[in-house]
């Protein structure tokens, strides 16, 4: 019997172990191996071209062949991406990791969020989902708050034994997956060919953005912002100890950027029906004096710029997230939030590689 607290409890713990492990640190990995910000920044780039290439195909398989499945496939990328970085020697094959990890980035994007709605649409709970992306986003910073936390103990025991540690986690996270229950958005296509399932799913996705054009607005201001946001505490994972940040203070910082987050996203959920244009201005205020404080000499001010940055990129993630889901029809969800996402790697394609010239020249 289906129980909608017992799936969303599985997604949950599902997401803590994909973001709770000793590679969230990846960055600060890569650096103390001796890449540079530029040569990390590629890496970066990495990730998104092939988010790019993959991401909306991801979302169709989502849609076509079942939300469960593709996260499941989602984790086993995430696996071999760790296994390969575990034998990295140059940067070819610290950015094939990375180009893994992306997969797996690609295959959960959509698949979650539209597992996780047309449950709760099952059962006429809809207005929980701004509570569930809320939560989501907190296991995310809390994870990857820790996981930075534990930055210090990874580079102690080394990158081979830190990744080692996250290919338990995915085996066990792919146990938690197989024992969800799926819910197909595509009842009424089902006896078709695979081809004409997939080639339907992708131009009735499009054909609703040509139609709704104010989806796309959405998508691209909420992508931009998250941007600025993820790149500004990427690269203050290396900025800081130049600022003369003590070693064991470091972990502290960034956990304490992390929870930016965790505040912004709590935060939205008091002002239900303040206006979209105030919280977007709002956010984009709080991420732009986090990457002025970037530039000042105190290492104080620069993660108290980090950490009001997440406070409003996860403010505005939160509420945008919750308007598309309410907007997108079931049988092209995941497909349509898989294009979020094409649209936020698209901007970092753009904006990665200028953070990295940015980050380290200015």
């Amino acid at each position: 019997m289906f129980n909608i607290k017992k799936q969303l409890s599985k997604l949950y713990s599902s997401s803590i172990l994909g973001n709770l492990s000793l590679t969230g640190a990846w960055v600060a990995i890569l650096a103390a191996r001796g890449y540079s910000l530029v040569e990390i920044g590629i890496a970066e780039t990495v990730f998104h071209i092939i988010s790019i290439i993959f991401e909306i195909p991801s979302g169709v398989m989502a849609d076509v062949f079942g939300r469960k499945k593709m996260l499941i496939v989602s984790t086993i990328m995430r696996i071999i991406g760790n296994f390969i970085m575990i034998f990295s020697c140059n940067l070819f094959t610290v950015c094939l990791s990375i180009a893994f990890h992306a997969l797996s980035y690609n295959f959960s994007s959509g698949s979650g969020d539209a597992l996780a709605y047309d449950s709760l649409k099952r059962f006429k709970m809809e207005s929980g989902f701004e509570k569930y992306e809320s939560n989501q986003l907190v296991i995310y910073r809390l994870c990857s708050g820790i996981s930075t936390l534990c930055a210090g103990f990874a580079l102690a025991i080394g990158h081979r034994i830190a990744y080692s540690t996250d290919l338990i986690t995915g085996l066990i996270q792919i146990i938690i997956l197989t024992s969800l229950h799926e819910i197909y958005a595509d009842t009424q296509n089902r006896n078709d060919n695979i081809f004409k399932r997939l080639t339907d799913c992708f131009s009735e996705s499009f054909r609703f953005l040509k139609e709704v054009r104010k989806v796309m607005g959405l998508m691209l201001c909420n992508s931009f912002v998250g941007a600025v946001d993820i790149l500004l505490l990427f690269f203050l994972q290396a900025k800081l100890p130049e600022k003369g940040i003590p070693q064991w203070a470091l972990g502290i910082a960034l956990l304490f950027m992390e929870t930016g987050g965790i505040v912004g996203s709590r935060l939205i959920l008091k002002f239900p029906k303040i206006s979209y244009k105030l919280i977007y201005a709002v956010s984009v205020l709080l991420v732009s004096l986090g990457f002025l404080a970037e530039h000042s000499p105190y290492y104080i001010v620069m993660a108290l710029g980090g950490f009001m940055a997440a406070i409003g990129d996860d403010a505005l993630q939160v509420r945008t997230n919750a308007i598309l889901q309410d907007m997108f029809p079931s049988e092209q969800r995941a497909t349509l939030t898989s294009v979020e996402s094409f649209s936020f790697s698209v901007i970092m394609i753009v904006l990665s590689p200028l953070a990295g010239f940015i980050f380290t020249y200015w």
